[in-house]
């Protein structure tokens, strides 16, 4: 590794050892994973330890083989009768090799289809021991996990930076079982019963007769759904919301959605709601930056993950709880705790930190880790229950539906991603992909003949013992109570916290959804929808659309806004942020080579850009060039340096380059310069004075005013606001 901070290797490279020009033909043992990558533990499919080197578990030995392990020496050519002849039935290497491609593929997931995950490793605080007898809460108790971060509409080739949900899914690998907390990066969901779910997907999948649009909302039978179903209206809001395009999973909250109970020793329960904490903040790209994201870089959010981790940037999130008597109304301060359309304020209960996750590893194969792994609200460990959460009640039974369906069979809990490493005994045989050998000949209770193995076990053995809630004397009835009727104050406090610059992007944002709508009747039934949110939503919309602005045919609920709910104000650590570093032939390599190293030494990661690839600087201390004008773009960089004035002042430009600085002032990217490179700034239409934009002589000196500014993420200042 070069000790030139400007030369040091960046993320993404694809191997562990650079290749060879020439094709290598000495034998030798596969190549080792690269150093940021990991695999799921070698454990049996009953959770025992099996010492095997996790890089050896899938391809071992120096030379290829069949799946059956016989050497071959061809696989270049099928087996015929002459070289000019008719290919042979007996070619057991064609049949192998063919068959076996034309069945890679699985269904993909119905939702959450697209997905990037990573390995690492949760630390309880103790904090939560009081409340819940989980071991894995416990103080300093470290235990694996592995998360599958994802958007909701799209299929496995859909674009990262779709306006979407996401997906925020954590399995730990705890001594007592597996715990799975299957959540979205926005705290309430469309519905509030599982029986709706296929209409709400239904509604925001593409249309049926063209399958278009792919991985979006902006379409008629999405919001056909949710006008006339107004329980949707808040998940809506924050789906318009910028939180509705994050910046990166990095950056991403993540809510449990639901009410659950938690359990302690000696039996008291608690409810809570379960919050991720970015350690980073939570930020978002704005409207146009994600669009040009989806077209320049369909793997953003991928990307971002992965190089973020390879980087040792590695992203946490503390663990917390909002925390509620388990009362028999199950309401807290007039809010149905049982209603998943519904939020808790942080200000009426207090996120209580309760651990840290910390993500140090990228998968070595996403088939096998990303696209395999299995969740499910159901795997719980003793010390936390469900509640009567309708829509919680229906997702306990769906999961295990769809994995049978998607992985082929009912063992999908022993491929590797999904063993469990506590001990398994269970009496569950045979079915598809049994990988399991099992002994003894009595898999049922009670039995004599195993010995009466296996035993059950009691509380005092750390069973898994339901809370004995009581159920109130009631008739069956399709029905839901009167609480859940409410459907839009709380989309109003959220409107109501939001600030200026928020709100401003709340109303782009159903501009544009609504605008893509055909039919008028939905474009003036969503007005309707707004009107009881807001006034002045409705009416900016309203104007958007060219349309007239209804009244609200109910009351507007006033309440205090909840800070909590806004992304602006704060400052947060800048690590994993990327810093691009435009270069010309007669750059300040000096001031670039320190800045990189400075970059890199905050934790952030630098990207030098020149007019084409390879090195600069020949002479003496050449810079390496990490993108070029033709390979880079602004929505990659959350923030520009521009390394000194271009080399002749009275030349035109690259428009490549004019784009880029133009493209990150629009969106509120902080950019500096120094020896002179204001002039090419000011040639892209980018105001020196303006805010955000730094001029100064020494390449330092502006690096560090522009990382206060990353601090806030964008340099809010710098957007219109009329709201």
């Amino acid at each position: 590794m070069t000790d030139n901070p400007a030369e040091q290797p960046i993320p993404g490279v694809p191997g562990s050892v650079p290749p060879s020009v020439a094709e290598p033909t000495d034998p030798h043992e596969p190549l080792p994973p690269k150093p940021d990558q990991s695999s799921p533990e070698t454990v049996s499919p009953t959770g025992q330890p099996t010492g095997a080197d996790p890089a050896r578990n899938a391809q071992s030995g120096v030379y290829l083989t069949t799946a059956q392990g016989a050497r071959l020496y061809d696989t270049d050519h099928s087996l015929k009768a002459g070289p000019r002849g008719p290919v042979l039935l007996q070619d057991h290497h064609l049949r192998e090799k063919i068959t076996h491609f034309d069945h890679e593929r699985i269904p993909e997931r119905v939702v959450h289809a697209r997905g990037a995950a990573a390995h690492g490793v949760f630390r309880g605080y103790g904090s939560a021991s009081n409340i819940s007898k989980a071991a894995f809460l416990a103080q300093d108790v470290e235990t694996p996990v592995f998360v599958r971060f994802s958007t909701v509409l799209g299929s496995r080739g859909s674009a990262d930076t779709v306006r979407d949900t996401r997906g925020f899914a954590t399995k730990f690998y705890t001594e007592e079982g597996v715990f799975d907390l299957v959540g979205n990066n926005i705290p309430v969901f469309f519905i509030q019963d599982a029986i709706k779910f296929p209409d709400v997907i239904h509604a925001g999948k593409p249309h049926p007769d063209r399958e278009i649009p792919q991985a979006q909302s902006a379409h008629d039978t999405f919001w056909d759904f949710v006008t006339l179903h107004t329980e949707a209206t808040h998940h809506t809001l924050w789906n318009m919301s910028d939180r509705g395009i994050p910046r990166s999973y990095r950056m991403m909250e993540g809510f449990g959605i639901h009410t659950f109970r938690l359990v302690d020793a000696e039996g008291a329960t608690t409810l809570v709601k379960f919050h991720w904490k970015p350690k980073l903040g939570t930020h978002s790209q704005v409207w146009e930056e994600a669009q040009i994201a989806c077209g320049v870089d369909p793997d953003f959010h991928r990307r971002d993950l992965a190089d973020a981790i390879e980087s040792g940037a590695y992203p946490q999130w503390e663990l917390g709880v909002q925390t509620f008597p388990d009362n028999p109304e199950q309401m807290f301060q007039g809010i149905d705790l049982l209603d998943p359309t519904k939020i808790v304020p942080e200000e009426l209960a207090p996120v209580q930190p309760i651990g840290l996750m910390t993500l140090d590893a990228n998968p070595s194969n996403y088939f096998a880790e990303t696209e395999q792994v299995a969740f499910h609200v159901g795997n719980m460990v003793p010390g936390i229950d469900v509640t009567n959460d309708a829509l919680l009640q229906g997702r306990l039974f769906s999961y295990i539906d769809t994995q049978i369906t998607r992985l082929g069979g009912p063992n999908f809990p022993q491929l590797p991603i999904n063993r469990t490493h506590a001990p398994v005994n269970d009496m569950l045989r045979d079915g598809m992909h049994q990988t399991a050998v099992h002994r003894g000949v009595a898999p049922y209770r009670p039995n004599s003949l195993d010995g009466g193995c296996p035993f059950l076990a009691g509380e005092d053995t750390r069973a898994f013992v339901e809370v004995p809630a009581e159920v109130a004397a009631s008739r069956k009835v399709r029905d839901a109570a009167a609480s859940f009727d409410d459907h839009f104050s709380q989309p109003r406090l959220f409107w109501l916290s939001m600030s200026p610059v928020e709100r401003e992007h709340i109303v782009a944002a159903y501009t544009f959804e609504l605008g893509k709508c055909y039919e008028q009747a939905v474009k003036e039934r969503g007005l309707k929808v707004l009107a009881r949110i807001d006034g002045e939503l409705c009416a900016r919309v309203a104007a958007g659309l060219g349309l007239p602005a209804p009244e609200p045919d109910g009351p507007l609920v006033d309440s205090d806004p909840s800070p909590a709910l806004s992304q602006v104000g704060a400052l947060w650590p800048v690590d994993g942020r990327v810093v691009g570093i435009l270069v010309g032939r007669d750059a300040d390599l000096d001031g670039v080579r320190e800045v990189c190293g400075t970059v890199r030494d905050t934790g952030m990661v630098p990207l030098v850009i020149a007019p084409a690839g390879g090195v600069i600087g020949g002479n003496g201390d050449p810079v390496t060039v990490q993108r070029t004008y033709a390979t880079a773009r602004s929505v990659e960089f959350d923030a520009v340096l521009v390394a000194g004035a271009p080399g002749d002042a009275s030349a035109t430009p690259d428009p490549r380059v004019t784009v880029l600085l133009d493209e990150a002032y629009r969106h509120g990217k902080a950019i500096g310069t120094w020896a002179g490179g204001g002039r090419l700034l000011s040639t892209a239409g980018v105001p020196l004075d303006a805010p955000g934009v730094v001029e100064g002589e020494a390449a330092t000196e502006v690096l560090e005013e522009v990382t206060e500014l990353l601090g806030g993420h964008r340099v809010w200042d710098r957007f219109p606001s009329t709201v």
